[in-house]
C-alpha cells in the first residue's frame, strides 16, 4: 500500500468527512472507538460501559423512528448494506430471513472502516469476524466502484494487487470459519458468542452477496462474488466430525487383545457426548434453517461409516468380527447412542443410510461364519481331548444320575451350539440360522469321529470301563437328540441315522466283548469237568452279569434292547454248545447233564430277567433241550420236541436231528421221531411274534449230513 494511501486511512479513520451527515459521524465515531488499537486493558470495563449506554442511547431513538416508518424500514436502515440496485427483490428476500438473527444478536451491523490489510488481518486473527468482513466489505465497494469508474486502466497490476488482497482476506475468513466450526467439537465448553457472530456474518455475507445462481466468468475477478459460506458451515462440519472419529483412541493388536472392542466403546461415548453438546449448547447459537442437529449426526454417521468400513478391510478374528457386527446391529441405534432419551426429539435417525454397505455387510457375515466353523471345530476338539485325557486314561467310572451313566458330551455340545446361537441372533435372524446349519454340520461330522476315536482306545486298552463309557455315551448322545428336537427345533433326521449307526457299531463291539469274556465259559459245557460240577453253575452267569448289568444304567428303550440282544445272545450260544458233536453218554451221564443245564440256565435267566430283560420267551428253550437229552422214554421224548417246535416255529430238522444225536439216538430212530406229526411245524422257520432263536444257530455239518 502506497504512503499517500496509508495517510490517507489513517486520516479517515481519525477524521470524517465534513460532508458526512451527523447519523454516518455517529456510526463512525462509535466505530472507531471499538475498533481503537490505543484502549487500554485497565479502561475497557468503563468503555463497555459506555457504549452500552451510548447503543441502549440509540436503541430508544431507534424505537421512534420505528413508531413513524415501521418495522421493515427499520430493519433495512439497520442492516444498511450497499446493494445493486438490479437486486431489490433478492435483498428483500434475503433481509426478511435475516430478522430473526438481528433479533438474536441485539447489536448494530458493525461499519466498514478504511483498515490495512494487516489490521483486518489482526481483526479476523482476533475473531472480531464481523468488523473485519465489514472492513472488507468497505475496500471490496471502494474498488468495485473505482473499477467503474476506470481508476485503474492506466493500472491495471495496482488493480490486481488490490483484488487479491480483498480475496485473501475473505480466504482468511472462510479459514478462521473453518476453525472455529471444527473447534466447536474439539473445545471443552462452546463459545457460544462466537457462533452467533458466526451465523450474523454468514447472513451478512449472504446479503451483501446475492448468490445469483451464475459463477463468475473465468479470468474474471471475484469482487462482488458470493463467498458461500454457509456450504464452507457444512463442509467445516463434515471435516470436524471426520477429525473427531478419527482422533478416538485405536490400540493395536499387540498392546491391547480387545483393541477393537475398547476401540468402540470410546467411539460411543464420544459420539454420545458430542451430539448431548450439540442438542443442548450448539443448536441455540443457529438458526432453525440451518438444521443443526440434522447436519452434524449426518456427518457423524458418514464420518463413523467410513471409518467402519476401513476397519472392516482388517483381517479380524472371531471375536472382533462379532463386535463389530454387534456394535453396527444394536449399539449404535440404542439407547446408548443414537437412540438415547437426552437426544430426543431432535436426532432422528430414520433417514440415515445403512452404515456398512450392503456387500460389506455381507462380506462380514460371510468372515463371521467362517470364524465360527473354526471355532465350533476347536470347541468339539476340545471336548474329545477332554475325554480322553480326564475320563479314559484315568479310567475314572461316570457318574450315575437318576440311575443313568452321565457324560457331559452332550451338555458341552448343547452349551455351545446355545452360545453361538444367542451371539448370532443378536445380529440377525439370517446369521442365526447359518450359525445353526454350520453347528449341525460340524456335529455331523464330530461324532463319527467321536466313535472312531472310542474304539481305538478300546481296541488298545480293552479296560473294564468300556461298558459304563459305553452306557454313558449312548445316553448322552439320545440327550443330544432330545435337545437339539426340543430347545433349537431342527430337523435331525440326519442326525438320527448317524447316531443309530454309532449305536450299532457300539453294540456290536460290546457283544464282541461279552462273547470274548463268556466263550471260554461255553465252550467247558459238556466237558467232563463241567458234568461233574467242578465248574460252579453260576460261573457263566456272574461273567454275564458283571458286563450287561451296566445296561441297567442305559436310558430305556435302548438299554433294554441292548439287554435282551445279551439275553438271546447267551442263550443261542448255549445251544451252539449243546448241540456240538460229543462223546455219547450213557443214562447216569445224561441224567446229570439234564440237571446241570437246567440248573444252569434257570440261573442264566433270572440274572438276566433280574437285570430288566423283557425276554422270558428264551427261557424254555435250554429247558426243552434238556429234557430231551435227559429222557429215556422215546414218547417221551416226542413230546419234548413237540413241545420245543411249538414255542420255537423257526426251528430246523437240522436242529431236531442234532438235537437227539447229543441223546444218543441212532438214526433211524431220529428219523421216525421227525416223521410223527412236525412237518407242518419244521418248515415254517418264521416266527409269529417276530422272535427268532434257531434261525440264528448254525447246524454242525457232521449233524447235517446224518
Amino acid at each position: 500500500m502506497s504512503t499517500d494511501t496509508k495517510v490517507h486511512l489513517r486520516r479517515s479513520a481519525s477524521e470524517p468527512d465534513p460532508s458526512t451527515n451527523d447519523a454516518e459521524k455517529e456510526k463512525m465515531e462509535v466505530a472507531s472507538e471499538l475498533g481503537s488499537p490505543t484502549l487500554n486493558d485497565e479502561n475497557t470495563g468503563f468503555i463497555e460501559r459506555g457504549i452500552k449506554t451510548m447503543l441502549s442511547i440509540r436503541r430508544s431513538k431507534r424505537k421512534n423512528e420505528k413508531e413513524q416508518e415501521g418495522t421493515g424500514t427499520w430493519r433495512r436502515r439497520l442492516l444498511s448494506f450497499q446493494f445493486p440496485k438490479s437486486s431489490d427483490e433478492n435483498r428483500t428476500e434475503i433481509l426478511d430471513g435475516l430478522e430473526e438473527i438481528v433479533d438474536k444478536t441485539e447489536t448494530d451491523p458493525t461499519e466498514g472502516k478504511p483498515l490495512s490489510v494487516m489490521e483486518i488481518n489482526e481483526l479476523i486473527q482476533r475473531k472480531q469476524l464481523l468488523e473485519a468482513f465489514a472492513s472488507i466489505k468497505y475496500m471490496e465497494d471502494e474498488m468495485i466502484a473505482e473499477r467503474d469508474a476506470d481508476k485503474y486502466k492506466d493500472n491495471p497490476q495496482e488493480f490486481l494487487r488490490k483484488t487479491k488482497d480483498v480475496d485473501l482476506l475473505y480466504s482468511s475468513i472462510t479459514s478462521m470459519i473453518r476453525s472455529i466450526v471444527v473447534g466447536t467439537l474439539e473445545n471443552h465448553t462452546v463459545e457460544e458468542s462466537t457462533l452467533t457472530s458466526l451465523v450474523t456474518l454468514i447472513a451478512r455475507e449472504e446479503a451483501a452477496h446475492p448468490n445469483t445462481g451464475s459463477a463468475p466468468d473465468p479470468g474474471s475477478d471475484l469482487l462482488g462474488a458470493p463467498r458461500k459460506w454457509r456450504e464452507v458451515w457444512r463442509e467445516a462440519v463434515k471435516e470436524g466430525t471426520r477429525k473427531r472419529v478419527l482422533g478416538i483412541p485405536l490400540a493395536s493388536k499387540e498392546e491391547e487383545k480387545a483393541w477393537l472392542d475398547l476401540h468402540l466403546n470410546f467411539l460411543q461415548k464420544c459420539l454420545l457426548t458430542d451430539l448431548l453438546k450439540i442438542k443442548s449448547s450448539v443448536k441455540k447459537c443457529y438458526p432453525e434453517e440451518y438444521r443443526v442437529c440434522e447436519v452434524y449426526v449426518e456427518a457423524f454417521h458418514n464420518a463413523i461409516a467410513s471409518h467402519l468400513q476401513d476397519l472392516s478391510q482388517r483381517p479380524l478374528e472371531f471375536n472382533e468380527l462379532y463386535s463389530l457386527l454387534d456394535w453396527v446391529a444394536n449399539t449404535y441405534h440404542s439407547e446408548l447412542c443414537l437412540g438415547h432419551s437426552d437426544l430426543k426429539p431432535e436426532v432422528q435417525t430414520g433417514n440415515l443410510s445403512l452404515l456398512l454397505t450392503t456387500a460389506d455387510w455381507d462380506r462380514l457375515n460371510d468372515d463371521y461364519i467362517s470364524s465360527v466353523k473354526g471355532k465350533i471345530k476347536s470347541y468339539f476338539g476340545k471336548i474329545l481331548t477332554l475325554e480322553v485325557t480326564e475320563k479314559w486314561e484315568k479310567e475314572d467310572p461316570p457318574e450315575v444320575k437318576d440311575n443313568l451313566y452321565q457324560s457331559s458330551v452332550s451338555f458341552d455340545i448343547q452349551t455351545i451350539i446355545g452360545e453361538h446361537m444367542k451371539l448370532s441372533e443378536a445380529i440377525s435372524k439370517k446369521l442365526k440360522r447359518k450359525t445353526l446349519e454350520l453347528c449341525l454340520a460340524e456335529l455331523h461330522e464330530f461324532i463319527p469321529r467321536f466313535r472312531k476315536e472310542f474304539l481305538e482306545w478300546n481296541t488298545v486298552h480293552d479296560s473294564p470301563m468300556f461298558a459304563p463309557y459305553f452306557a454313558a455315551y449312548i445316553n448322552s448322545f439320545h440327550d443330544l437328540l432330545s435337545g437339539l428336537e426340543t430347545v433349537f427345533k431342527v430337523n435331525t433326521e440326519e442326525l438320527q441315522k448317524i447316531l443309530a449307526a454309532v449305536t450299532e457299531n457300539f453294540r456290536n463291539v460290546f457283544l464282541d466283548k461279552l462273547r470274548t469274556k463268556t466263550q471260554p465259559l461255553l465252550k467247558k459245557i459238556l466237558t467232563k469237568d463241567w458234568i461233574l460240577a467242578i465248574e460252579k453253575p453260576d460261573s457263566l452267569a456272574v461273567a454275564v452279569s458283571q458286563f450287561s448289568e451296566h445296561l441297567q444304567h442305559t436310558r430305556q428303550p435302548l438299554g433294554k434292547e441292548l439287554l435282551c440282544h445279551v439275553h438271546k445272545y447267551v442263550v443261542r450260544e448255549y445251544i451252539v454248545q449243546i448241540i456240538r458233536p460229543k462223546k455219547k453218554m450213557n443214562g447216569e451221564k445224561r441224567l446229570q447233564v439234564r440237571e446241570r443245564i437246567n440248573q444252569e440256565a434257570k440261573i442264566l435267566n433270572n440274572a438276566l430277567i433280574d437285570h430288566g430283560s423283557d425276554s422270558s420267551w428264551l427261557l424254555p428253550a435250554i429247558s426243552h433241550i434238556a429234557n430231551i437229552i435227559g429222557e429215556k422214554r422215546k414218547d417221551r421224548i416226542k413230546e419234548y420236541v413237540k413241545e420245543l417246535t411249538q414255542d420255537y416255529p423257526d426251528i430246523r430238522k437240522e436242529h431236531i436231528m442234532a438235537i437227539l444225536a447229543v441223546r444218543g439216538l441212532g438214526f433211524t430212530s431220529r428219523r421216525m421221531i421227525l416223521q410223527q406229526g412236525f412237518h407242518h411245524a419244521l418248515e415254517s422257520p418264521d416266527s409269529e411274534d417276530g422272535n427268532t432263536l434257531f434261525a440264528e444257530i448254525d447246524v454242525p455239518a457232521i449233524i447235517s449230513c446224518f
